[in-house]
């Protein structure tokens, strides 16, 4: 039987969701405990795949089990899994439900703090930038839903059939002491370090070391900058994914307290 997973983990010390040989990641943490709670061989799907460093308060993942426990399985996996990573709900789906090819949309906040702050260490990107300019980051922001190739702001554009994205919501908010900032943005698809990226060309839109023309010239005409610098990991979170068949909200509660 077909089981869709709910969950939320912090992405600190992973190097990404996506299983890799010898190096630690959040899909080989899930695998190994699951065939160790449910004693079973367990290979999951998830919904995408976050970089190293990347969070995500919303995640789903499906896969295929035996259901013969005699036992509370939500309990006993969140007793073993650690304690960066939180199972919330699992529910029976269609057979032929997909968690990655089924989601319909994916929304992702970045959070940027310009101020030290201990407790915001890890968990919001720190840029001790003053005299940003609001309005052209804002301006830039509002272009990224007039596009949809995405070939200039990417890793890796040749290794996909096509860079389309089709970005439905962009947008950017200033603290009321203008120290803090967060992006969102909510597309079908993203491309290999495709957020980040834009993040850090619209923060240097507001320093100046960038211009909002060339950040649209590269945009409409699909050519890559020749630097491409991603804005530091840990402040991006994937937040929501969004099914035709269900639309759960996220069970962390934890970015209400970074949002404002």
């Amino acid at each position: 039987m077909r089981y869709f997973f709910h969950l939320a983990y912090r992405g600190s010390r992973y190097c990404g969701w996506q299983k890799h040989p010898n190096i630690l990641t959040v899909q080989d943490t899930i695998e190994g405990t699951f065939s160790k709670v449910l004693k079973q061989p367990i290979e999951i799907s998830g919904c995408g795949r976050t970089d190293t460093g990347v969070h995500a308060s919303q995640f789903f993942f499906h896969c295929d089990l035996d259901h013969n426990w005699d036992f509370d399985a939500l309990f006993r996996i969140n007793k073993s899994l650690p304690e960066d990573i939180a199972l919330f709900e699992f529910f029976p789906v269609a057979e032929n439900a997909h968690a990655r090819f089924d989601a319909y949309s994916r929304t992702y906040q970045y959070f940027i703090h310009t101020y030290k702050d201990p407790y915001l260490s890890g968990l919001s990107s720190l840029y001790e930038y003053k005299n940003l300019d609001y309005e052209k980051m804002n301006a830039a922001t509002q272009l990224l839903i007039q596009y949809s190739d995405y070939a200039a702001y990417c890793k890796s554009p040749n290794k996909y059939e096509h860079t389309l994205c089709f970005i439905k919501e962009a947008e950017m908010k200033i603290s009321p002491d203008e120290k803090r900032i967060q992006f969102t943005i909510s597309s079908n698809r993203f491309l290999s370090g495709m957020i980040r990226i834009l993040v850090m060309k619209i923060l240097d839109i507001g320093t100046g070391n960038w211009t909002l023309d060339k950040f649209e010239y590269h945009l409409s005409h699909k050519v890559t900058p020749e630097l491409i610098k991603p804005a530091h990991p840990e402040g991006l979170y994937l937040t929501r994914v969004r099914y035709p068949h269900l639309d759960i909200p996220p069970a962390s509660k934890f970015l209400e307290t970074l949002a404002f």
